[in-house]
């Protein structure tokens, strides 16, 4: 065990003071060095005992501060421990829900911070910058904790998960827990299409917007090099986006924005004239999920800007400089964006042989109070939940959407804190429902599509005032003031002095 020694000037690290006789250690007076005596023939001193002597004969002009240095931040021991594996929308917002619990609650998650997905689009092409849509998972709750790590493994058992650390060469640990909550999300689906993984680049996180910000910068200036072969800058200056869900038409819209507000300011006319876009789905209509004639506006707003669609079309493999599309052949593009599809996180694939899983195998199966199912015996298993991109309900199907995962984790949490209170017993909880607040998508100059025909039948808006409610209700869901105050503050400096087209 270690403890400190503090003195006039400094802070000591030392080990547990044992004494076999009378010994004494030193302490802070209010005149220079006082040494108290211990009467025990054996005396163990620890870091509490120090607090206590330190505060007593502290001075009452220190600089020291009135609590123990760094005692404060030692979490609690309580009686049961909550881990939650990821920092997503789920597990994010379920640690936010418990951080006024008297449970130690532990994230392991290989990224330390949340994402605010709706708007990573617009960080890709500058209008937003990264900093404006991400949120630290360590917080100031004393009973909290985070370890960036991996989770490869769970003994449900012996109620253990097994982990690896993420930094460079991470080693192996355990973890016990008394409740456990799998919100390890989805990874993009490549459809085991060649090349997909190796040269289209996804939007699921910061890093993948980085990337593609960056890309579409090099694209530009690799164009405007002189010496250059003329069907080489076309080429080059093809983008291209596979998916004609939410994801691809913000993008495509954001990226367009770019082009038509801030490269045709920076690049020579007869360059940015070169531009193309087109945008690829295997559905028959982009948007599917949306309302018809909104789904329709967008189609006609995207061929207005002179963006192509083509739908029912099939990727058969994609190069570094080309994809292959069936019945149509080779595709230059300078840059390939691949926005569809949804494959489960390598831990579901661990634990297939013991979990409940989809017809697809692609999500686990929990009951309707989202407790984690077993196999062969579709029995609960106790204090194992499941929520977000990872799980479904069954008989109960709902899309792998951010407000799905959110309503869950709410749920969820009043469940443990229930639990916490000894109120499960007097008042069970019935079965979680989801309430469908709608969509909502960017579709480019200042303009929007809000689809809540779930709420109302009449409840569909486009246009200028759906791209204002877009704007508010995004701003109103992040989930700190500082974002809320970043984010305005970046729009306000695209719409002043144009977007960053910086390359670093």
């Amino acid at each position: 065990m270690s403890s400190f020694i503090i003195g006039r000037n400094r802070i000591f690290t030392a080990t547990t003071i044992t004494a076999q006789h009378p010994t004494s250690f030193t302490s802070i007076a209010t005149r220079g060095v006082r040494n108290i005596s211990s009467n025990n023939a054996s005396e163990t001193v620890t870091a509490n005992d120090l607090e206590q002597r330190y505060n007593q004969f502290r001075p009452k002009s220190s600089i020291f501060p009135t609590a123990f240095p760094g005692n404060d931040r030692v979490p609690q021991k309580q009686d049961r421990h909550v881990v939650i594996l990821g920092s997503g929308w789920g597990g994010f917002k379920l640690m936010r829900e418990l951080k006024k619990s008297n449970y130690n609650v532990t994230m392991i998650s290989p990224r330390n911070h949340f994402v605010f997905t709706p708007l990573l689009a617009s960080t890709s092409v500058g209008t937003l910058e990264f900093r404006c849509i991400t949120e630290p998972v360590r917080n100031d709750s004393s009973n909290h904790s985070y370890y960036q790590a991996q989770c490869n493994d769970i003994d449900f058992e012996n109620q253990r998960v097994h982990c690896t650390s993420w930094i460079e060469n991470g080693e192996p640990f355990q973890l016990k827990y008394d409740t456990l909550v799998i919100a390890v999300g989805s990874h993009c689906n490549t459809f085991n299409i060649p090349g997909v993984g190796e040269h289209a680049h996804f939007l699921k996180d910061i890093n993948d917007a980085r990337r593609i910000r960056k890309r579409i910068i090099e694209c530009f200036e690799e164009a405007s090099r002189p010496g250059l072969h003329e069907k080489t800058k076309n080429d080059l200056l093809h983008f291209v986006v596979v998916g004609g869900g939410p994801t691809g038409i913000e993008f495509s819209a954001e990226l367009c924005d770019f082009i038509s507000k801030d490269a045709i300011r920076t690049y020579p006319e007869d360059l940015v004239s070169r531009v193309r876009m087109t945008l690829y789905d295997v559905a028959p209509q982009i948007l599917g999920s949306f309302d018809s004639q909104l789904s329709e506006y967008a189609h006609k707003k995207f061929r207005h800007k002179g963006i192509e669609i083509k739908t029912k079309r099939f990727v058969d493999q994609v190069q570094a400089d080309h994809l292959v599309i069936r019945d149509e052949g080779k595709v230059p593009y300078g840059l390939l964006v691949w926005a569809t599809g949804l494959t489960p996180s390598p831990l579901i694939d661990t634990l297939a042989d013991r979990v409940a899983l989809d017809a697809g195998n692609q999500r686990m199966i929990t009951d309707g109070k989202l407790q984690l199912l077993e196999k062969n015996s579709l029995n609960t298993l106790q204090n194992v939940y499941a929520l977000g991109d990872c799980a479904t309900i069954d008989d109960y199907d709902l899309p792998a959407t951010a407000q799905v995962a959110t309503q869950k984790a709410s749920y969820i949490a009043k469940v443990v804190l229930a639990e916490e209170n000894n109120k499960t017993k007097t008042t069970p909880h019935s079965n979680f429902m989801f309430k469908n607040r709608g969509k909502m998508v960017f579709i480019g100059s200042s303009e929007a599509l809000i689809d809540m025909s779930s709420v109302h039948e009449l409840a569909k808006q486009s246009g200028r005032l759906a791209w204002c409610l877009w704007r508010s209700a995004y701003l109103g869901m992040t989930f700190s003031i500082r974002n809320r105050m970043l984010i305005p503050y970046h729009w306000f400096l695209t719409w002043c002095f144009g977007r960053d087209i910086s390359r670093f």
